[in-house]
């Protein structure tokens, strides 16, 4: 932790504004305090992950308590980004740091093109001193390409920026292995492997009410970074100088995995399929087994309405989910190639048909 030289800190809503919607700006200069300090230290990187848009706009536009449909969260998103990103450019300011806005969707990020696009910006930025300041673009994202929480973007965001550290604050000083309110709990210090936490009853949504993580879904991130080589410290927003200085504060979270190949983390744990392919045994075989591509020789059947690009999942004859891919051809393509092989597609459709149903470079195999 002392030696991380490039970091993601993420913070909820309920450590940036009150219960009623709206800014706290003593919270969010305490914040930057830290963080300015910490990216002041010789070589170090901070990337903000930041939660409070929906929050900060519900005060602005009268609203009493974070709405449940997607039109007026995005409203609320709309006007809260602008004064989340104009209070954290205002209080970085102080330190002479320059404050850049990323919003992002998870289309973004499982697309090879934007994957490389939204790295290159990133990167971009820390270069030249900034801070990127990220959140899901909730004024435009669709249940489809949401991702659903701001703790699972940020474990995503390490992973894409190659970060030596991930530090999720929240507004509980770590895992319990119970509510943390009941008397005879304890905080669990270190967890090593994520079959530790089996039988621990994690709860749900945090007490704030702004937000829509809770500790469910910081373990969960928290296990996503763990896998891929990134070590993980899940602690308050008060305790933030304690885990940027290496002190001993919150839970911590051993790596379990390395760092896997780019943009498939992100297919794997943030696109939302939009179709699904069953394949024969052979070609489960050939996709799950040896690592190919998949075929249209091996694709028994098509579900959905989805277009070349798409996420799609590969299933077995029995529905199981074995792999999620990125499709090359549209649903409506599809029927007609099924069963063939690519040589006698090329000769009767032409050269365009011969290729991969899902090609191996955009394909992911999920845990099963």
């Amino acid at each position: 932790m002392v030696r991380a030289r490039r970091i993601v800190v993420k913070v909820g809503s309920s450590s940036l504004t009150t219960a009623a919607g709206g800014l706290d700006a003593d919270r969010v200069d305490a914040l930057v305090d830290v963080l300015a300090r910490h990216a002041d230290a010789a070589g170090r990187e901070v990337v903000l992950v930041s939660s409070g848009a929906i929050a900060a706009g519900l005060a602005p536009l009268g609203l009493a308590g974070r709405p449940r449909d997607l039109a007026r969260q995005q409203a609320a998103a709309s006007v809260g980004q602008g004064l989340l990103v104009a209070r954290y450019t205002a209080s970085f300011a102080r330190y002479g740091r320059r404050v850049g806005q990323v919003l992002l969707t998870s289309d973004d990020t499982s697309r090879r093109a934007h994957y490389r696009n939204a790295y290159r910006t990133l990167d971009q930025l820390l270069s030249m001193g900034a801070v990127p300041v990220v959140n899901e673009n909730d004024t435009v994202a669709t249940d489809e390409i949401r991702f659903g929480d701001n703790d699972r973007l940020a474990a995503l965001v390490a992973h894409l920026v190659r970060a030596d550290l991930l530090v999720l604050l929240s507004d509980v000083d770590g895992l319990y292995d119970g509510n943390p309110a009941t008397p005879g709990t304890s905080k669990i210090a270190e967890v090593r492997d994520p079959a530790e936490l089996a039988g621990i009853d994690i709860g749900s949504a945090g007490s704030a009410g702004v937000g829509t993580g809770g500790m469910v879904t910081k373990v969960e991130a928290a296990r996503i970074a763990a896998g891929a080589g990134v070590p993980v410290v899940l602690t308050s927003a008060v305790h933030a100088a304690d885990a940027l200085a290496g002190r001993s504060t919150g839970t911590y979270f051993h790596p379990t995995g390395r760092r896997a190949a780019g943009r498939l983390l992100w297919l794997a744990h943030a696109s939302a399929p939009v179709g699904a392919l069953t394949l024969d045994d052979g070609a489960v075989r050939a996709v799950v087994e040896r690592r190919t591509s998949l075929l249209p020789a091996g694709v028994a059947g098509v579900e959905g309405d989805f277009a070349a690009g798409d996420p799609v999942e590969l299933r077995d004859t029995r529905g199981r989910a074995v792999a999620r891919g990125l499709v090359n051809f549209d649903a409506k393509e599809l029927p007609r190639l099924l069963g063939r092989s690519t040589h006698e597609l090329a000769r009767e459709l032409g050269p365009a048909y011969e290729r991969e149903v899902v090609h191996r470079d955009d394909l992911v195999l999920l845990q099963q």
